[in-house]
């Protein structure tokens, strides 16, 4: 169901101005449920599938500690802290932590609008879309007598973060999480920020349409790279935009169709139903974890609050597309 918004354009495959690098690539469909694209200059391909193993490895676990849904053996992840942290304070990993503290600035930052304690009601959408997407001849909403009151089990004064024990505990038995608006982007942001300082100098990586940049295309110290962002509109054959950046990540969340009809998979926590504002959201910065929660955040919001709230940041720009597929930018 996830919309993946960008198509890399990276065209020409040549060595480096010293001739120490060539280009490779590589995509994987199995991290955070999205289809992934790694291009990079290295020495080798011997040396470039070593590095992407490194690097795929970190986004695994990643994936693992951040998932809601399954559990892994010797693992305490979000998946098991929604399960016993109602009871009792549970020890966990300093990257949950790192990730949990982060969420708390993305809710103050959104005034509320994007808060990962509001898997309660994520939930009963989440199990509507599996439902109806396997049985389309049953194809239900959730109740919203449910959805409001799943909805009062969503303070995140309720999440109890313990920095010094690393701890995470329930206030609220019924509170749970759901990190799916900020999870990818933050792991996206670490994983890369690793690759940049160990693995290769000149990278291009897009993770389920969260795009992080790096170096150069060519990796010549010139040239950038060209990155297109996906238009919503069905019947164009233009991208939305082309780009060329470098050092710059960029992330877009858009709509879906169903049965003729567009969802959004982000949930406004006003109504409680699927966000109706925009068609997409595109956000440009250096941070793919800030892009990946202003993306979230832009989309439950008018454009009017969103233009306000973006031109208040440094090194941040957007682009939304509305019903009618008109643009507006920062």
């Amino acid at each position: 169901l996830l919309f993946i918004a960008f198509v890399m354009v990276c065209t020409g495959c040549g060595n480096s101005e010293g001739g120490k690098t060539e280009r490779f690539s590589s995509s994987f469909i199995d991290v955070f449920d999205t289809a992934s694209t790694v291009i990079a200059y290295d020495n080798s391909q011997e040396d470039f599938d070593a590095h992407l193993e490194t690097f795929h490895q970190m986004l695994e676990e990643y994936n693992k500690l951040y998932d809601i849904y399954n559990t892994y053996d010797g693992m305490v992840n979000l998946a098991v802290i929604n399960q016993r942290a109602k009871d009792e304070p549970v020890e966990v990993d300093q990257r949950i932590i790192d990730l949990l503290e982060y969420c708390r600035e993305v809710y103050d930052m959104s005034n509320g609008q994007t808060n990962i304690c509001f898997g309660t009601v994520l939930s009963l959408w989440h199990d509507s879309r599996t439902y109806s997407v396997n049985n389309p001849e049953k194809a239900y909403l959730p109740d919203m007598q449910e959805l409001k009151q799943a909805a009062e089990h969503t303070d995140f004064d309720d999440l109890i973060i313990d920095k010094e024990k690393r701890t995470v505990y329930f206030k609220d038995p019924n509170l749970r999480l759901d990190v799916g608006a900020v999870a990818k982007g933050f792991a996206v942001r670490e994983a890369s920020a690793y690759a940049k300082e160990n693995l290769w100098s000149s990278a291009a990586i897009s993770i389920g349409g969260n795009v992080v940049t790096f170096g150069y295309k060519n990796d010549d110290g010139k040239t950038l790279w060209n990155i297109g962002i996906e238009s919503p509109d069905p019947d164009s054959k233009e991208n939305l935009e082309s780009l060329a950046i470098t050092e710059l990540s960029v992330v877009t969340s858009g709509d879906y169709l169903v049965d003729g009809k567009k969802y959004c998979h982000i949930i406004n926590p006003k109504t409680l139903m699927p966000a109706e504002y925009m068609a997409s959201v595109s956000v440009l910065c250096k941070d793919s974890a800030l892009g990946d929660a202003l993306s979230t955040t832009l989309f439950n919001m008018s454009i009017e609050e969103g233009r306000s709230l973006v031109d208040s940041m440094d090194d941040v720009e957007a682009v939304w597309v509305d019903k009618d597929y008109k643009k507006t930018y920062s």
